[in-house]
């Protein structure tokens, strides 16, 4: 059995769950179908679950939100009407959406989410009324009723142990198609709670597990995942095979095609990962694996540079002779609910690595001023423009020169290297660059293990 996942921009018209439906019934296989909400139809359009964000926040400011709703409306009425589908049974879909601002929620947050996960809803609920429409044996079911648990806060849900103890006794028959809508769960109080955005490829993984499947297919709008990004090197080598660590380690840095979240259920379950396109089922894809005899076929796989980070680095004079001094700094940075990335140190220097989203200006100078009345460094300095380029791949971990292999070309185009670091598992290397270097780190790196 195969669960597949759609998402929005594959189903954001009538053509793209045309596309969807044939996919669907061209492998008996896949009879678990995750839905996301319709995205963009073209670069001016907006996502349904943005109009969706829209219509909430009016309905929390008492503002008029009739035209917002109309958007909404507009976009599944459109998909229904691409296959004749009966006014009647779309009325349901239409008269809940307008029902949502007379529901009971907990407070604003539990609004929000109510609103954003009925675009997936609505659209898992339309896809099986068109399957039905075509003649296909098909069910519609929601997190509530397969047993979606999940706790948290309402708009970063995380999915709880009694969800797998619930889907295991979840029975179908083995010729109907099961619909499910993605990035939401109930809370154990009975509220929806939404993942955190992306999060339909969340529960695609989570149903991969749960359900016992052979292969999750992840449908998206590009061929395969590429050893580069595109839009920093040009024609990247496709990867066929890769490993769900390697997966992890991409996505950390900037990996946009997977949400990265979505691969822990489906690592737990020991459950392969297709990724595939929507508009080219027939190619291959990128296939994410175990890592547990894989025989990889190139030294790298992928390179990727994310340039949301910032760091502090502190010297501090026989600062490995302290105790505590470490520690003093770490709690301050707890005080303050700020997690840090990575924390290179040397025997009289501390560089702590932080994603630069998670602080502001008034912030870094607090937590700053704070450091220096509790540790007293020699030097404290912020760096803002901080980039971190990951080199990642599973023929790393026994290959001897890797680094001056990463090294030499940066060297060559006099590319600054403030810190490497190489994780535990062999199988990454961590660059710290600055920002106006990262996309000419990522294309010299990969020109040297793909072109050469």
């Amino acid at each position: 059995m195969k669960v597949v996942k759609f998402g929005g921009s594959s189903l954001a018209d009538g053509e793209g769950f045309a596309q969807a439906i044939k996919i669907i019934t061209a492998d008996p296989e896949r009879r678990v179908i995750v839905t996301s909400a319709p995205g963009k139809r073209n670069p001016d359009d907006i996502k349904v679950t943005d109009l969706l964000i829209e219509y909430a926040q009016r309905v929390i400011e008492q503002k008029p939100y009739d035209d917002v709703l109309h958007q909404i409306v507009v976009r599944y009425q459109a998909i229904a009407n691409h296959f004749n589908l009966p006014d009647d049974q779309l009325e349901p879909i239409i008269d809940r959406l307008r029902n949502l601002p007379n529901g009971k929620y907990p407070n604003d947050n539990y609004l929000l989410a109510a609103f954003k996960a009925h675009g997936e809803r609505s659209n898992a609920q339309l896809m099986s009324l068109v399957l039905k429409h075509l003649g296909y044996e098909v069910r519609f079911v929601t997190p509530t009723m397969a047993g979606i648990r999940v706790t948290g806060t309402p708009n970063n849900a995380t999915v709880i142990p009694e969800t797998y103890s619930l889907l295991d006794q979840f029975t179908a028959k083995q010729s109907e198609l099961l619909v499910f809508p993605g990035f939401y769960g109930i809370t154990l109080a009975g509220h929806i709670a939404t993942f955190s955005r992306g999060g339909s490829d969340i529960t695609g993984a989570i149903l991969a597990r749960g359900l016992h499947a052979d292969l999750y297919e992840n449908f998206t709008d590009v061929d395969a995942i590429y050893a580069a990004n595109p839009n920093v090197v040009d024609n990247p080598q496709p990867i066929s095979r890769m490993t769900y660590r390697e997966m992890r380690e991409l996505s950390y840095a900037g990996f946009s095609v997977f949400h990265d979240e979505a691969l822990i259920p489906a690592i737990e379950g020991n459950v392969p990962i297709n990724v595939k396109n929507t508009q080219h089922p027939e190619k291959p894809g990128t296939l994410i694996v175990p890592d547990k005899g894989f025989q990889p076929s190139d030294i790298v796989t992928g390179i990727v540079s994310g340039k949301h980070f910032a760091a502090l680095y502190l010297h501090k004079y026989l600062l490995n002779k302290q105790t505590g001094f470490t520690l003093r700094i770490l709690q301050i940075l707890a005080e303050h609910n700020i997690p840090y990335e990575h924390m290179p140190s040397g025997i009289d220097d501390i560089t702590i690595i932080l994603d630069r989203n998670l602080v502001n200006d008034q912030l870094i100078d607090t937590i700053s001023n704070e450091i220096q009345e509790a540790v007293n460094p020699d030097r404290l300095e912020w760096i803002d423009n901080y980039a971190v380029t990951m080199v990642v791949g599973e023929g790393m971990r026994n290959r001897i020169g890797v680094i001056n292999d990463i090294l030499s070309p940066l060297a060559q185009h006099h590319i600054a290297v403030p810190m490497i670091n190489q994780g535990a598992s062999r199988i990454s290397i961590m660059i710290g660059t600055y920002d106006d270097d990262a996309d000419d780190a990522v294309r010299a790196i990969y020109h040297r293990f793909f072109v050469n």
